[in-house]
C-alpha cells in the first residue's frame, strides 16, 4: 500500500474517522434535501425506497470507496490511477468536478442557513417568512453569507486533518445528533404530530405505481448524496487510515448514524409543518426555509425552536462542506505537492466564484437554477461516477478489493466475496436503471420547465 508524501496526515483515533465520515453525510443532504425530497415525492413511500437503497446500494458502495482509499493512501485521482491504471484517473477527476459543482451551490444554500440563524435571534422572519426568504436568498445578503460560509470552511480545512477536520467534527457531530433528538421529542408533543407521522410513516403504494419514474431516481440519488458517495469523500477519508481497522464495522456505524439522523429529521420537520397548516409537498429548494420559518411563528415556543433548529442546521452544513472541500484540497496535495493552507484558500475562492451567479440571480431565476445544478449533480453525475467506480472495483480489481476488506476482519469467511457479488450485479443494475430514469426525467425538465423559463 502506497502513501503519498508532502502535507498528508492521518486520523489520531478511530472515532475521528467515523465522526468525519458521519459529519460529511449528516449535512444539508439530511436536513435540507431529505425533507423537501420526501415532501415532493410522496412522503412515506419515498422514505421506504430511500431506506432500501441505503441498504442495497449505500453500504456496498461505501465499502468500495473505503477499500480503494485505504489500499492506495491517496485522494480519488491518484487512488483510481493506482488501483486501475492511468486512464482511471479521469474518473477521479470527475469526482473532483462533482465536488466543485456541489459545494458551489451548497455554500449559497448554507449561507441562507447562516442568515436564518441571525433572523432567528432577531425575530427577522417572524410573520413574514416568504418575504424574508425572497429578501435574503439573492443579492448582496446571499453573496455575503455565501462568502462567510466558504471562509469558515476554508479555515477548518486549512488547519489539516487532525487540528482542523477531526477536531471540528468531534464537537459538531455529537451536537447535531443531540439537537435532532431534542427536536424529535419536542415535535412529538405538537397537536398534529399524529397526522404528520401517518404521512411520513404509512406508505401510499398507489403513488409508487403512478409516479415511480420520479420517485425511484430521487430516492436512489438521495441515498448517494446523503452518504457522500460518488464524490470521492470516502476515498479521501479512508486514505488517512493508518491501521488495519474493520471497514465493514465502520461502514455499518457510519451508515446507521447517517440514516438515523435523516429519518429523525423527518420526525420533527413534518409535525411542525402539519401543526402550522403548511403543505409538505410545496415544491422548490427554498420551501424548507419558508415553510419551517413560517411554522415556527405558529407553534409553541417557536422562536426558541427556530434558533435551535437553524443553529443545528448551520453546524450540519459546515460538517459536510469541509469534507467536500477536503477532496479537492487533497488532490492538490497528492498530485502537485501543494501547501495545504494555500490550496484551501485557492479552492475556496474558486468555489465562491462558481457559486456567485447562483447567489446573485433574481428570486424568480434562482430556484430553477438550483434545481438545475442539484439534479444534475445528485441524480446524474454522482450515480454515473458511482457506476464506473463499481465496475472498476468489482469486475477489474476484485481480488485487490477483497484482500483489502479482509484486513482488520477477524475470520472474514465468505463476506468479501458476497460483498463483491452484491456490487457486481444488484448494485450496478439498480444504479443503471436509476441513471436511465434520472436522465429521462432531467431531459423532460430541460425541455419543459427550463426551456419555458428561458423562453425557448
Amino acid at each position: 500500500m502506497s502513501r503519498s508524501p508532502t502535507d498528508r496526515s492521518s486520523w489520531t483515533r478511530r472515532a475521528g474517522f467515523i465522526l468525519a465520515a458521519v459529519g460529511s453525510a449528516v449535512g444539508l443532504g439530511n436536513v435540507w434535501r431529505f425533507p423537501f425530497q420526501a415532501g415532493q415525492e410522496g412522503g412515506a413511500v419515498f422514505v421506504l425506497l430511500y431506506l432500501c437503497f441505503v441498504l442495497l446500494i449505500g453500504v456496498p458502495a461505501m465499502l468500495v470507496e473505503f477499500t480503494v482509499g485505504r489500499r492506495t493512501g491517496r485522494g480519488p485521482v491518484g487512488a483510481l490511477a493506482e488501483f486501475g491504471g492511468g486512464a482511471w484517473r479521469y474518473l477521479g477527476g470527475l469526482f473532483i468536478l462533482i465536488g466543485f459543482l456541489i459545494l458551489s451551490y451548497y455554500s449559497v444554500v448554507a449561507g441562507w442557513v447562516l442568515r436564518y440563524v441571525v433572523g432567528s435571534v432577531t425575530g427577522g422572519y417572524a410573520g413574514q417568512s416568504e418575504t424574508y426568504f425572497l429578501d435574503i436568498a439573492t443579492g448582496f445578503d446571499a453573496l455575503a453569507f455565501h462568502a462567510i460560509f466558504m471562509a469558515l470552511t476554508v479555515a477548518i480545512v486549512a488547519l489539516g486533518v487532525r487540528r482542523g477536520i477531526e477536531l471540528a467534527v468531534t464537537v459538531m457531530v455529537p451536537a447535531v445528533v443531540f439537537v435532532v433528538l431534542a427536536l424529535v421529542v419536542y415535535a412529538w408533543t405538537l397537536p398534529d404530530a399524529g397526522v404528520a407521522y401517518e404521512y411520513y410513516l404509512s406508505p401510499d403504494f398507489s403513488l409508487l405505481a403512478s409516479d415511480w419514474r420520479s420517485i425511484v431516481p430521487a430516492a436512489a440519488g438521495q441515498a448517494f448524496f446523503s452518504l457522500s458517495i460518488g464524490m470521492g469523500v470516502m476515498i479521501t477519508f479512508a486514505s488517512y487510515l493508518d491501521e488495519e481497522r474493520n471497514l465493514l464495522v465502520d461502514t455499518g456505524i457510519i451508515v446507521a448514524i447517517d440514516t438515523a439522523v435523516a429519518f429523525l429529521t423527518g420526525l420533527f420537520v413534518f409535525p411542525i409543518l402539519f401543526t402550522a397548516g403548511v403543505g409538505p409537498a410545496d415544491p422548490g429548494p427554498g420551501a424548507i426555509f419558508v415553510a419551517l420559518a413560517g411554522a415556527f411563528a405558529d407553534i409553541p415556543a417557536g422562536s426558541v425552536v427556530g434558533v435551535v433548529f437553524f443553529g443545528m442546521f448551520a453546524i450540519a452544513a459546515l460538517s459536510s462542506a469541509i469534507s467536500i472541500m477536503e477532496v479537492v484540497v487533497s488532490f492538490g496535495i497528492d498530485e502537485f505537492g501543494a501547501v495545504r493552507r494555500r490550496t484551501a484558500a485557492v479552492t475556496g475562492v474558486a468555489m465562491f466564484l462558481l457559486g456567485t451567479p447562483v447567489a446573485l440571480l433574481s428570486s424568480q431565476r434562482q430556484p430553477i437554477f438550483v434545481t438545475l445544478y442539484d439534479t444534475l449533480a445528485a441524480q446524474i453525475l454522482l450515480v454515473s461516477g458511482g457506476i464506473v467506480l463499481m465496475i472498476l472495483v468489482a469486475w477489474i480489481g476484485a481480488d485487490r478489493a477483497m484482500a483489502e476488506l479482509r484486513r482488520g476482519i477477524h475470520s472474514p469467511g465468505i463476506l468479501p466475496r458476497v460483498w463483491i457479488w452484491l456490487v457486481r450485479i444488484p448494485v450496478i443494475v439498480v444504479l443503471l436503471v436509476t441513471l436511465a430514469l434520472a436522465v429521462g426525467d432531467y431531459w423532460s425538465f430541460l425541455t419543459g420547465d427550463f426551456a419555458d423559463f428561458l423562453g425557448l
